[in-house]
């Protein structure tokens, strides 16, 4: 490979350059859409504003390797079709809640996950969605099983 300098600056052949450009487009990871979604609690209507997965590569991808999640942020996992769902904390360095959401927005159960826990945490019934937050914000923000997420803003998702 030839790399010449010309007046004091280095010169790099066009295929390298574009290898580079290539290579920083590539993060390690895909984009997230974020939307503000919310849930129907006790007449309340609390926010969160959710990343969205509802690709097979954002699914698997979550949020694995971000060092914080500030309450009120969360992903929200979108799926074609009603399922038995099952989430581990593999390469995930924060602790989570996640809730399990059924087709029509309420939420069926929610549970605590641990950073790095390899132990599959399985849904009790079919749901269309899971959101996660930062463990605890859940109860934080009044949050419980039966309330109900607005799920208008992800029906085009599905």
């Amino acid at each position: 490979m030839l790399i010449s300098k010309r007046a004091g600056k280095f010169r790099l052949p066009v295929s390298i350059i574009l290898f580079l450009v290539v290579l920083s487009n590539c993060s390690g990871g895909e984009k997230f859409e974020k939307r503000e979604l919310f849930i129907e609690s006790g007449g309340a209507r609390i926010a969160v504003m959710a990343e969205i997965a509802s690709s097979p590569g954002q699914r698997e991808q979550g949020l694995m390797n971000r060092k914080e999640l500030k309450d009120g942020n969360g992903m929200i996992f979108v799926f074609e079709r009603d399922e038995m769902m099952s989430f581990w904390m593999k390469n995930t360095l924060i602790p989570l809640s996640i809730a399990y959401i059924a087709y029509d927005g309420r939420i069926l159960e929610i549970h605590d996950m641990q950073p790095g826990d390899l132990t599959p945490v399985r849904s009790s019934r079919s749901a269309r969605y899971a959101l996660e937050v930062p463990q605890g914000w859940f109860e934080r923000a009044g949050i419980a099983p039966g309330d109900r997420l607005d799920t208008g803003a992800l029906l085009e998702l599905n």
